[in-house]
């Protein structure tokens, strides 16, 4: 670690998948926390090791017995070492890197931010849903196992359009779906009874004149509501509703490329997870913190990673899409529930997109390819 930190710093980040600045912060604020009194029998770990050794661990996915060779640690004190770790990560730095804002103002900042990267007016967030795959946990029948054919936890989230985690639920097991977990959640029952503190009051679109709710965007998982847009059925589309499709699902892969830039720094949730399903979930929250903090400190050690849009609206893929393949979720066919406030405003929407109002110069092109 020394001989890497003075010789190499890039070899440095890519082992521990940061650099020494942010790990040096980590050790900083955590030895509080990780730092417990030596005894007569053994000298107590340093906090930095735990660190170092609980980070390697969240970026390779690599075993604790594999570990334990390299690391000089037997594999029983690395798993616990790995949860106090990362216990200390949530409890450190969770009120600091994991809340939404509490303001109205601070509600339209993060609109404005979608307006402004993604050309989306009046959206808040994406949402969607990720399986992260661990081992059977005991005495679980079918509990964890999902349609796609392995045990799993599920991981709901909601992001900004710069990447970063605003809201997130772990509870779910591997045979929910996205839906049935938001359905159940206390970010639904908030945007349902409008009750989340300073979210936003309806007012005109960009350039126009009618109040529109200010909203979430999912896939076809969810149902359609005045909180929650998502697109149009793939079946006999108009091109209008082709257009409409097209931006909403600018804004909607944002929460892919987060899925993406997360699990690709943090390999182990690549994997299929050894753990109890109590340390996946703990494991999944620091790792989500982690990417926060590089989003908001470090962004340099993520930028290469992203998607980047062009001037004339192509794509082109991040880094992110090189490394190993996801197990993601992909849309899942669910009873059609849309409410009619839902549909009214979506067509409102479709509208906005096709009109001088909304329309942006490569619409056109996009939705011929």
């Amino acid at each position: 670690m020394v001989e890497l930190r003075n010789e190499d710093p890039s070899s440095f980040q890519n082992f521990m998948r940061m650099s020494p600045a942010m790990f040096d912060e980590l050790v900083n604020r955590l030895t509080p926390r990780l730092t417990r009194p030596s005894t007569n029998y053994r000298t107590n770990l340093q906090p930095g090791l735990k660190l170092a050794v609980t980070l390697r661990h969240l970026a390779s996915g690599t075993k604790y017995r594999d570990m334990a060779y390299g690391w000089r640690l037997p594999h029983n004190t690395i798993s616990k070492v790995v949860r106090e770790v990362c216990q200390a990560i949530l409890d450190e730095y969770l009120d600091e890197q994991f809340t939404c804002p509490s303001t109205e103002e601070g509600w339209r900042q993060l609109s404005n931010e979608w307006m402004h990267i993604w050309n989306f007016p009046h959206t808040i967030g994406a949402i969607d849903g990720k399986h992260v795959a661990c081992k059977a946990p005991p005495k679980t029948g079918s509990e964890y196992y999902n349609y796609k054919g392995f045990f799993s936890i599920i991981l709901l989230t909601m992001v900004s359009s710069d990447y970063k985690f605003l809201w997130a639920d772990v509870s779910g097991n591997g045979s929910a779906s996205d839906a049935q977990m938001f359905n159940h959640s206390e970010l639904k029952e908030g945007l349902e009874n409008n009750n989340i503190t300073g979210w936003p009051r309806p007012d005109p679109l960009p350039n126009d004149t009618q109040d529109v709710p200010y909203f979430i965007v999912g896939d076809d998982a969810f149902s359609l509501r005045t909180y929650l847009m998502k697109p149009y059925s793939a079946k006999r589309m108009t091109r209008k509703e082709r257009i409409y499709n097209y931006r909403l699902s600018r804004a909607r892969r944002v929460v892919e490329n987060a899925f993406g830039i997360l699990v690709n720094r943090f390999q182990v949730m690549l994997t299929t997870m050894q753990h109890h399903a109590d340390t996946v979930r703990l494991i999944v929250k620091a790792c989500m913190i982690l990417h926060n903090l590089m989003r908001s400190r470090y962004p340099m050690l993520q930028n290469q990673l992203l998607d980047r849009e062009l001037s004339n609206g192509d794509m082109e893929p991040g880094a992110w899409r090189m490394g190993q393949n996801l197990i993601d979720t992909v849309d899942v066919q669910a009873p059609n529930r849309d409410s009619k406030e839902g549909k009214k405003q979506r067509n409102l929407l479709k509208h906005w997109c096709n009109s001088p109002a909304g329309a942006v110069s490569w619409q056109d092109g996009m939705v011929d390819v």
